[in-house]
């Protein structure tokens, strides 16, 4: 039954992989426009390849020290050519999807802007479906690369999973520096250009006149889908292989021969099957979103991703009933859980997920009263803006954490660590439907800076405008998701690394660690791992501003330079030198964050040892979900505070208040487009460079 499973779920990712191609394939027979549109579109293409091309070059570098490094270690300690194997497919297959999802975005953006010169209906079809691309090449990738895996490195003496955890490790590397470098360069090119171009010469967003404006549509896409896509693409293989990983320790060790092998088998392929199960009720899901009205856009968007839940709990029961996993409650324990707790582990996930992604919403929304509150507070100015984003950030972390930890304890009452870990796969099994309703937002964004610059008809800059406000809550949904997976994610990589370390200690005669809060080296870790977080937004935060800084210059040289270009009257811009910035600074600045994440777990373990570890880990992963939902949620409340004064209220456009609130805006864009995101990769990555390099801590 193993091979069986194994072969229907590579099939099914294959499925996901043939319909993204499809969708790309409909996408690219749209119109494109006229020629004023298609020559920025060509230009924001060109950007973006460029960017990913020459991040590419250095990320080669990088996978291929990393790649060397593992083929020098012993295959009994879980390292050596397999795990090297493993890590050089998922730093390939993460890097793939982000390209093609970026490659399908860049596309689409220009045939969403014509086909809203038709309906409402036609422009979130296009819009939708590149999403969709993301989503389905980021989970049929995915899949894909685990279940080749678990059938080349199949052993029935070890756990061999371990082994497969090089392709999560290759996958959290490329997006770490993918989420960096993406969100460095989007968010260089958006607070450039709007503090030049909106709070100080006044011209509205994405005006053809602001030198910065085609850097920052490429941003959106660098950034928002190809950055998105690896950061999900790694929770989503890390929370199944992980899961695997916990399930081969829990086999009841009271069965033998067959009845053994059959246990095993259930418990490495359920978050398996479970995740193809998902790709199919995405693709079910899918078919739920449409909508002609401009109210009814975000209803059919949660809609599609609500019918996509559905479909997987009855899926989930399905699976459950034919594989039927029955894990230890612990490692050593004698009691066995039945399959049904194991099910609803899943379902606690999910729920969770979505009801995370609406707090997310809640706090976010222009619509709603915590980014209105922001926006009123925009009319004593910019201090004040600040001051409340600041504090709704802050607010926004105690309903999102109750719920995690009301699903941790649920789960572990259910199903011990492996329900916990199976929350996990839940919460991520619909991420071809969730990454396709977050990844559609930088295609509307894109689209109506098309409509702005190639001066559309108002109504096409309208109807651009409603998708990329619903796109704004969507993307806030999507955040909310990958907080919250990344933290069941994290809790599951740190079991494994428990188990592991246990292992890892018995093996060579040793005493398995103490990781018990009496223990010094523990709670020193513990410190550490939660300054951690700290220190890498700061680099991440300073990496935005020196950017930033270099962009600001250049747009204020080329307005007083370039005779006529502010006043519209004259010269050309020149895009490609923003774009040039944009670049030079997220590959400079990149690098020393990513290295944080990297060395910091492997330099504690080998001078204090693996229990310092376990607390470092810990630490940052408690941290790291505070400042994730912090930062992300300020961010995002700021950005809506902002198109909620810009929508006509408080004075609208140009006035004093929507200056301030374009200060608060840009305070939180690398909030919540650099380093609040990049914390999630952050927890996960420093938890499998540990398992990876255990070997070596003393």
């Amino acid at each position: 039954m193993y091979a069986f499973w194994n072969i229907l779920s590579f099939l099914i990712a294959g499925g996901a992989l043939a319909y993204a191609v499809i969708l790309f394939r409909q996408i690219m027979r749209k119109d494109q426009g006229d020629a004023a549109m298609q020559k920025i579109a060509v230009a924001v293409q060109t950007g973006g390849r460029a960017f990913l091309h020459a991040e590419y070059k250095w990320l080669a570098i990088f996978v291929a020290v990393v790649f060397t490094l593992l083929c020098f270690g012993r295959a009994e300690q879980f390292l050596g050519i397999k795990t090297a194997i493993a890590f050089l497919m998922g730093a390939t297959a993460s890097a793939s999807a982000g390209y093609f999802g970026m490659h399908c975005a860049t596309r689409a953006a220009v045939r969403t802007t014509q086909a809203a010169k038709t309906s409402l209906g036609a422009a979130l079809d296009i819009a939708f479906k590149s999403g969709t691309v993301m989503g389905m090449t980021v989970v049929g990738l995915g899949l894909i690369g685990i279940t080749v895996l678990m059938l080349a490195y199949r052993d029935a003496t070890t756990n061999f999973a371990n082994y497969v955890l090089g392709f999560s490790f290759g996958a959290s590397s490329i997006a770490l520096f993918a989420r960096v470098g993406g969100g460095i360069y989007t968010k260089a090119a958006d607070v450039g250009g709007d503090l030049v171009g909106k709070v100080e010469a006044g011209i509205p967003e994405d005006d053809p006149r602001n030198p910065a404006v085609i850097a920052d549509n490429v941003g959106d896409n660098v950034g928002d889908v190809a950055g998105m896509g690896a950061d999900l693409f790694e929770s989503y293989v890390g929370a199944i292989i992980s899961t695997a990983i916990i399930g081969w320790s829990l086999v009841p060790t009271t069965l033998t021969g067959d009845a053994h092998a059959d246990a095993m088998s259930s418990l490495l392929m359920y978050p398996i099957v479970l995740s193809a199960v998902g790709i199919v009720a995405s693709f079910l899901g899918t078919f739920r979103v449409k909508a002609d009205d401009e109210s009814k856009l975000s209803s059919a968007l949660f809609g599609g991703l609500i019918a996509a839940s559905v479909f997987l709990v009855i899926g989930g029961a399905l699976v459950t009933m034919l594989i039927q996993p029955q894990p230890l409650r612990a490692v050593g324990s004698t009691e066995q859980i039945g399959h049904w707790s194991v099910y609803l582990s899943m379902v606690v996930g999910l729920v969770v997920g979505v009801l995370i992604g609406k707090v997310t919403e809640y706090y976010t929304s222009e619509k709603m009263a915590p980014s209105q509150t922001i926006a009123q507070q925009s009319q004593t100015g910019a201090a004040t803006n600040i001051i409340y984003g600041l504090a709704t950030g802050m607010a926004s972390t105690w309903i999102p954490t109750l719920l995690l930890a009301v699903a941790i304890y649920l789960c572990n009452h259910l199903a011990g660590m492996y329900g916990i870990c199976v929350a996990a796969v839940g919460m991520l099994s619909t991420l071809g439907i969730s990454l396709g309703v977050d990844a559609y937002g930088p295609v509307a964004d894109n689209a109506g800076g098309l409509a702005e610059m190639s001066h559309q008809p108002p109504e096409v800059r309208k109807r651009t405008d409603s998708l990329d406000a619903t796109g704004n809550t969507t993307a806030a949904i999507g955040k909310g998701f990958a907080i919250g997976s990344a933290a069941l994610t994290a809790l599951a990589l740190f079991s494994a690394y428990k188990v592991e370390a246990a292992n890892e200690a018995l093996r060579v005669g040793q005493v398995p660690p103490d990781l018990g809060l009496d223990n010094a080296n523990v709670v020193m870790g513990l410190l550490v791992g939660a300054m951690l977080p700290f220190v890498f937004s700061s680099m991440a935060m300073k990496a935005v501003g020196k950017a930033a800084n270099a962009m600001v210059e250049e747009v204020r040289r080329q307005f007083r330079e370039i005779p006529g270009l502010k006043e519209g009257t004259g010269g050309e811009p020149d895009y490609a030198r923003c774009v040039a910035i944009s670049t030079q600074g997220a590959l400079r600045q990149m690098a020393a964050p990513g290295l944080l994440a990297v060395l910091a777990p492997i330099l504690m373990g080998m001078v204090f040892g693996k229990a310092a570890v376990g607390g470092l880990l810990g630490g940052a992963t408690a941290s790291g979900v505070m400042m994730a939902l912090f930062m992300a949620n300020a961010g995002g409340a700021w950005d809506n505070a902002k198109k909620y004064i810009e929508a006509g209220h408080l004075g609208g456009k140009g006035s004093d208040t929507h200056k301030a609130a374009v200060t608060g805006d840009t305070v939180g864009d690398p909030f919540k487009d650099t380093a609040g995101p990049s914390i999630n990769i952050l927890m996960k990555l420093m938890t499998i460079a540990s398992l990876i390099a255990l070997p070596l801590f003393a």
